[in-house]
């Protein structure tokens, strides 16, 4: 369950970058808030699965599942570079989280 946690905080994570990208630098308020609660929803079950979770992997898992997720949606959403080296960077990070779960721990 506390795997479940996690990678719903990395969801709510994606969600809080993309809406702080629709708030434009904090310029339009409801995208704001958004990108605030999206935060604070983020930690919250970040905070939940670190019940379970080592912090060292769980964070990683986070930070990664966060930055490749957003990465992606920047590429399909709002027309950021898919250069080959960049999908292949957020292809190693995602390498990479499947290998620290697979760790033990």
């Amino acid at each position: 369950m506390a795997w479940t946690i996690l990678l719903a905080a990395a969801l709510v994570d994606i969600a809080m970058a993309v809406a702080l990208k629709y708030a434009e630098g904090w310029t339009r308020f409801w995208p704001s808030v958004a990108g605030l609660v999206f935060a604070n929803g983020a930690i919250a079950l970040l905070a939940i699965s670190l019940r379970q979770l080592p912090v060292g992997t769980a964070f990683a898992v986070f930070t990664g599942l966060g930055a490749a997720g957003a990465a992606l949606i920047g590429i399909a959403a709002f027309g950021e570079s898919a250069s080959p080296l960049r999908l292949l960077l957020i292809a190693a990070i995602i390498a990479c989280i499947a290998g620290l779960k697979l760790a033990p721990a």
